[in-house]
């Protein structure tokens, strides 16, 4: 089970019940919209407004707890970091599949001689499996 509020304090975040409940309705849906993530919020606390999660999810960001997926031409997505991987993003349903840069067959380490690489996310759009059928 993962301790979302040491998770919090090891960042040097307060362990609010909003922060709390941000970072597992995310991990429970592994990539939702802040529009759905509102909608489950209110579920739990109905006194809640957009502008607070929006609020605690800029926080969560700047502390690298949670990264934006944008995706074009529609809203982002939220999810947990994790080691860097590549989004499978569907044109269709506009699903979100995370691959592992090594399953994928790409090493990654170095840009160039003189650049270092610290993180990565790239987005790769096409069709998935279910909606090819």
């Amino acid at each position: 089970m993962i301790n979302y509020a040491e998770i919090l304090k090891s960042s040097g975040l307060k362990a609010t019940l909003q922060r709390l409940s941000i970072l597992k309705i995310i991990n429970t849906n592994g990539h939702i919209t802040i529009d759905d993530l509102y909608k489950e919020m209110y579920k739990v606390n109905s006194t809640i407004s957009l502008a607070t999660v929006y609020k605690n999810i800029l926080t969560m960001m700047r502390k690298s707890l949670v990264l934006e997926i944008p995706i074009i031409e529609k809203k982002s997505y939220y999810e947990l970091k994790k080691s860097d991987h590549i989004h499978l993003i569907c044109d269709i349903c506009n699903s979100i599949e995370d691959k592992d840069i090594n399953d994928l067959g790409l090493e990654i380490n170095r840009v160039s001689n003189n650049f270092i690489l610290s993180h990565s996310q790239l987005n790769l759009y096409g069709t998935c499996e279910e909606c090819q059928k």
